[in-house]
């Protein structure tokens, strides 16, 4: 039987280069009741990228015929032709496992995931300095074309309005003080009893 704190769910968002998924890697090696959902997206795997650990890889087609049959919590064609979106089959094995789930997901879709659960959710914006800042670690990242980087920044910016109606927001211009700010957030998450 399920508890309610095995039902929680807490929600990062950012513009891409904001070190959400730094943060959530650190936070996941800190707490052992929190559990990562894989997301799965429809754009190719990068060299580093590892399938069923950073994301399910799947075709455009079948991730349109996913969505088809129902099957996502929610999804969001975040560039043309790149879709990215979260399995109900990921939240439920997930819970099955007595965990607390750590979506790693876009702006638009962190929003989807709190109106979908509610209180059960905890939605934190990971914000940058600023969007030089974030041009600045998409450029060092070297993972993308100058073309695909300039679309990034200029979905940030409008990512950015969003960032008030999350329930926490993490400045990142100080890695270290970000992390700490983070972890004391989901501590007091995890304490909450609903």
């Amino acid at each position: 039987m399920q508890t309610k704190s095995q039902n929680k769910v807490i929600i990062f968002s950012a513009p891409s280069g904001s070190g959400k998924t730094t943060v959530v890697k650190h936070l996941l090696s800190k707490f052992p009741q929190l559990k990562f959902s894989v997301s799965s997206t429809s754009r190719k795997k990068r060299d580093d990228e590892i399938e069923g650990k950073d994301y399910y890889f799947i075709t455009l087609a079948e991730f349109k015929q996913q969505i088809g049959e129902g099957k996502f919590i929610e999804y969001e064609e975040v560039y043309e032709g790149r879709l990215y979106g979260t399995l109900k089959s990921e939240a439920e094995r997930i819970w099955n496992e007595g965990k607390i789930i750590v979506f790693d997901v876009d702006v638009k879709g962190g929003l989807r995931i709190k109106e979908t659960y509610g209180n059960k959710a905890l939605s934190v914006f990971i914000m940058p300095s600023s969007l030089e800042e974030l041009r600045r670690r998409l450029i060092a990242r070297a993972t993308e074309s100058l073309e695909d980087i300039e679309k990034r920044v200029s979905r940030a910016d409008e990512e950015l309005s969003y960032a008030k109606n999350f329930d926490k927001i993490v400045l990142n211009d100080n890695l270290q003080e970000a992390l700490k700010n983070a972890e004391t957030i989901v501590e007091e998450w995890i304490k909450f009893k609903h």
